[in-house]
């Protein structure tokens, strides 16, 4: 087969989990373009919303387009390291100590309510984020390729939650909210449903060879200087502002560049455009900046912070 028309393959199966990801959460074509655009470009997902509007039903429909191994972790408060990372049990007949994986050794770990976790349990996904390996016991364990953490988590001004450090927040490239569904959307989930019930029906679009070979496409595709000088520009803007506590770091910088390459394959394009940048800045950088207190604002994560980004779609003049 000619490498033209396995791209086109690969560009149809794109759009079939898209399509297929439409079919369970309804009215949110953007959001789960946005979703796909990270994990497509190798990154971690953090879905936060209100309870109710469909962020676990989103990521089960993601692990099963895609066609990954996945494991589920109910974050709660008495959770602890281990029943993440797994634990080493002592064998009798061995008289070893032996290292049983836990559920983060997966291809997609859905983190559900990460944030109901005590600050140490969290810690524990710090090393299998950034490096995608564990070390337990002075040993090493790499995990599986691709990995993706997909967590969701509820807004912090509920109770019984614990706002994620920084570090944490840094690791997941995007946060991606729901909302509410519009009146029609909403009509048509009173008048069917669950849609929970429709995921054991979803065929997978990609498998886990298909999506890695997404990955290394998306990298390839072509990023000018200009475009890169552009994405520069808003980094550095945000380290000017005395309104906010701290600028974007290298690491945000990498992700938004990696983010508007998967959004640019998305729609069938090889180039990224200042347009593609621009879709996915809010969605990058609105949980990583944090208005001064004397602002008013609330802390990282808070949904009041997504404005920064359009504040700054509007100061940074588009390359010619």
């Amino acid at each position: 087969m000619s490498a033209v028309a396995t791209q086109d393959r690969e560009e149809a199966a794109l759009q079939r989990a898209l399509a297929a990801l439409e079919s369970v959460v309804l009215g949110k074509p953007r959001q789960l373009r946005l979703c796909l655009a990270c994990l497509l470009a190798r990154g971690h997902l953090l879905i936060e919303d209100v309870p109710g509007v469909g962020k676990t039903t989103l990521a089960h429909a993601l692990a099963q387009v895609l066609g990954l191994a996945w494991q589920r972790v109910q974050f709660t408060s008495d959770l602890l390291p281990a029943d993440i990372i797994g634990v080493s049990i002592f064998d009798r007949a061995t008289q070893q100590f032996k290292f049983r994986q836990g559920p983060i050794f997966t291809q997609l770990l859905l983190a559900d309510e990460v944030n109901r976790a005590s600050p140490r349990t969290q810690s524990a996904l710090l090393e299998a984020m950034e490096e995608r390996q564990v070390s337990v016991d002075l040993t090493t364990y790499r995990l599986a390729e691709p990995f993706f953490v997909v967590a969701t988590q509820n807004p912090h001004e509920q109770l019984g939650t614990f706002a994620l450090p920084e570090s944490q927040l840094d690791r997941f490239l995007m946060r991606v909210t729901l909302g509410y569904p519009d009146a029609a959307h909403e009509r048509e989930l009173l008048r069917t449903g669950d849609r929970r019930d429709l995921i054991p029906g979803l065929e997978p679009a990609l498998g886990p060879e298909a999506v890695i070979r997404a990955q290394h496409v998306v990298r390839a595709t072509h990023v000018s200087e200009p475009l890169l000088d552009y994405a520069q520009r808003l980094i550095a803007r945000t380290r000017d502002r005395s309104d906010l506590k701290l600028g974007l770091s290298p690491r945000a910088g990498q992700g938004l560049i990696r983010c508007a390459q998967a959004w640019a394959r998305l729609a069938g394009r090889s180039a990224v455009l200042p347009e593609d940048v621009q879709a996915v800045l809010p969605a990058v950088v609105a949980h990583r900046l944090e208005r001064r207190e004397a602002d008013g604002y609330g802390p990282p994560g808070s949904a009041a912070r997504a404005d920064v980004a359009e504040e700054l779609i509007r100061m940074v003049p588009v390359p010619l």
